[in-house]
C-alpha cells in the first residue's frame, strides 16, 4: 500500500477479531511512531503497551464511571448516554492492545509531537492490515495518579493518545470528508 492510499483509506476501527497482536508488531509500530518528527528534534515520547484483556476491562468499567461523573449528562447526546450507561460496552471495543502515547515535559509542544507519532502508528499499523482506534474516552483515566504509577508512568510525563490496535472482524465504513476550508491563499 502506497502512502496516499493509507491516507485515505485509514478509519477508525470498533470491531476486532480476537487474534492476538504480537510483540514485534506492536515493536513494528512503535518504531514507526518514533520517526515521527518532533519540534527540535527533542523526541518528547514515550509509550505504555497493554496487551491484558482483563485489565483493559477495568480500565474501561472505571474511565466510564469517571466519565459519567465529570461530564455533563444535559450537554450529551442521548446514544452517548446510553452507550456509557451500557454495562457491556467496552471503550476499548474489546481489543487485546492499547498503546497509550506519552509525553515527556521536553520542548515546546511535546503534545503535539506525539500526536504526529500517533499518526504514523496509526498509518504503519493500516499498512499491516491491522485496524486502530484513538480511544478519547480514556484520557481521564490515564491522568488518574494510580493508574499513572501503576503503569509506570512518571508523574511529570502526561498521557496524550490512547490507540486500540487490533485485526479488524469487518471493514471500517468510509466516512465522508467536508471539502477543506482554505482561509487564505495568495
Amino acid at each position: 500500500m502506497n502512502i496516499k492510499e493509507a491516507i485515505y483509506t485509514r478509519r477508525s476501527v470498533r470491531e476486532f477479531t480476537d487474534q492476538p497482536v504480537d510483540k514485534a508488531t506492536v515493536q513494528e509500530l512503535i518504531q514507526a511512531a518514533v520517526q515521527a518528527p518532533s519540534a527540535v528534534n527533542h523526541q518528547p515520547w514515550a509509550f505504555v503497551v497493554i496487551q491484558d484483556k482483563s485489565l483493559l476491562r477495568s480500565y474501561s468499567d472505571r474511565a466510564k464511571a469517571l466519565l459519567a461523573k465529570s461530564v455533563d449528562i444535559k450537554l450529551i447526546a442521548l446514544e452517548l448516554k446510553e452507550t456509557l450507561a451500557d454495562r457491556e460496552f467496552n471503550i476499548f471495543y474489546n481489543a487485546g492492545t492499547l498503546i497509550v502515547i506519552c509525553a515527556k515535559p521536553i520542548g515546546q509542544h511535546p503534545d503535539w509531537d506525539c500526536c504526529l507519532a500517533a499518526q504514523n502508528l496509526m498509518l504503519a499499523a493500516h499498512g499491516l492490515g491491522l485496524g486502530t482506534c484513538p480511544i478519547g474516552f480514556a484520557w481521564p483515566l490515564m491522568a488518574q495518579p494510580d493508574v499513572k504509577e501503576y503503569l509506570k508512568i512518571a508523574p511529570e510525563y502526561q498521557p496524550i493518545l490512547p490507540i486500540v490496535v487490533g485485526y479488524p472482524s469487518t471493514a471500517a465504513p468510509t466516512v465522508p470528508r467536508s471539502a477543506p476550508e482554505i482561509l487564505y491563499w495568495k
